[in-house]
């Protein structure tokens, strides 16, 4: 499955904002590995996320999200549930 074009290019944008400065950022980028996100720049993250789509993200889907292509699909799947 896909993720929704227009839901990676907002996660996209809201990563470069809290990522190194021009790092390369696409769907397979690690957010731990390639990015150095910490817990505190991953809830950041999630807080930006959840006020830019007025979702919920639940915590205990954070140990399957590693790259930005897994992120927006679990934003999709949150999404589409509601």
């Amino acid at each position: 499955m896909q993720p929704n074009k227009d839901i990676l290019t907002q996660v996209t944008e809201l990563i470069k904002s809290l990522a190194p400065e021009h790092q390369d950022i696409n769907e397979a980028t690690d957010l731990v590995a390639d990015l150095d996100f910490d817990s505190l720049k991953v809830m950041k993250l999630l807080e930006e996320l959840e006020d830019r789509f007025d979702i919920s993200v639940p915590l205990n889907l954070l140990p399957s999200i590693r790259t930005v292509e897994d992120l927006a699909l679990q934003l999709q799947r949150i999404i589409d549930e509601e």
